[in-house]
């Protein structure tokens, strides 16, 4: 799947190199009016016409850019959501993940949230059928944990909760867990998205979670399941505190709540 990283500015190009470094055959394409340009950049002269001409060589588009330019330079090309690329924004300094184009279809929800995992990002995905879905688990497991005691895990937790599967929005965890099989591949089976929460961020929180000693002697962290059920959304409360089935840690939390 082949990937266009595209920016104005050499704030973008930082933010850009950083996702290229994970995605190793993206294409990063670079204002020319930046000065002392890196040679494996392709540079262009404007971002509409250069819009118009990569459209459709690639899967994936990628923008560190405002969202109005953007969209000017997309309006013109647009054809139809089974075919069109997906299209992600994310502001220069990599706060924001926004799934602009081809959501649900095309993959840009996907897009937002790996790259908000990579970046350190909040994914912004509006499709109505993601915004409906309201509870976010968050997952603690031991390293090499089997994916099958992961779901049976998450069925259980959600059981205790009150809640189905087919509500959960998102799964969640911290960023140490982001190369875990188990966890990985459980996402996978369950058809759902994976967010993973920064270390820095879990340890910054002013969230209430419950605190464990094991679990800062093990990973550095003064939880996992909680903080990341917590952080994972926005306006969430826990319906399920951290609860430990068969060896792996869950909790439930739902979004949107009056706090």
């Amino acid at each position: 799947m082949k990937t266009a990283l595209i920016t104005l500015s050499v704030e973008g190009l930082t933010l850009l190199q950083r996702v290229r470094a994970l995605n190793p055959g993206a294409d990063l394409y670079l204002h020319e009016s930046v000065a002392n340009r890196p040679a494996d950049v392709i540079p262009f002269s404007a971002i509409i016409p250069l819009t118009a001409r990569i459209f459709d060589q690639y899967r994936e588009l990628v923008y560190a850019a405002p969202c109005g330019v953007v969209l000017r330079a997309l309006a013109p090309v647009l054809q139809h959501k089974l075919t069109d690329p997906a299209v992600v924004v994310t502001d220069v300094l990599g706060r924001w993940a926004i799934s602009l184009l081809s959501g649900h279809e095309g993959g840009a929800n996907d897009l937002a949230l790996r790259l908000a995992n990579q970046i350190g990002a909040e994914p912004v995905i509006t499709t109505t059928s993601e915004a409906l879905r309201q509870i976010i688990v968050g997952i603690g497991c031991r390293r090499g944990t089997p994916a099958e005691r992961i779901i049976a895990a998450i069925h259980a937790g959600l059981a205790l909760a009150g809640c189905t599967i087919n509500e959960v929005r998102l799964i969640a965890s911290a960023d140490l867990k982001a190369d875990e099989t188990g966890l990985l591949e459980a996402a996978l089976q369950l058809g759902l998205q994976l967010r993973f929460i920064s270390s820095d961020e879990i340890c910054k929180s002013s969230r209430r979670f419950g605190h464990s000693d094991f679990v800062k002697t093990k990973v550095g962290l003064p939880a996992v399941a909680e903080p990341a059920a917590l952080l994972a959304g926005r306006r969430t409360q826990l319906l399920l505190p951290k609860t430990i089935i068969q060896g792996v840690t869950v909790a439930v939390a739902r979004e949107d709540c009056l706090l």
